[in-house]
């Protein structure tokens, strides 16, 4: 994996070429895998690396890639804005997005 990347979509390509093929979104019980209609809890990922990208208009508009391995040896991305965190996504999955 590269250490940074000029663009998100430069970098969700550079890594799905990677095998980082899986679309993952967050929801109300964990990560969800809509093509595999899976839901991962935080138990079952691991964040491998993670990208922060800036909006080029408005640097308040954050966006952060998120490169996830779960424990059924699925590789796929999450993109999420930063700090957006609403709803009522578990604890235990906020703290393991947690960028510090």
């Amino acid at each position: 994996m590269e250490k940074s990347y000029i663009s998100l979509s430069v970098a969700i390509k550079a890594l799905q070429e990677e095998g980082y093929t899986e679309d993952f979104n967050l929801c109300d019980a964990g990560i969800e895998n809509k093509s595999k209609k899976q839901i991962h809890k935080a138990t079952d990922l691991e964040v491998v690396k993670f990208y922060r990208f800036e909006g080029m208009t408005n640097p308040d508009d954050n966006t952060i890639l998120y490169v996830i391995e779960t424990s059924q040896g699925e590789k796929g991305l999450l993109v999420d804005a930063y700090g957006a965190y609403s709803g009522n996504v578990p604890k235990e999955l906020i703290e393991k997005l947690r960028i510090t």
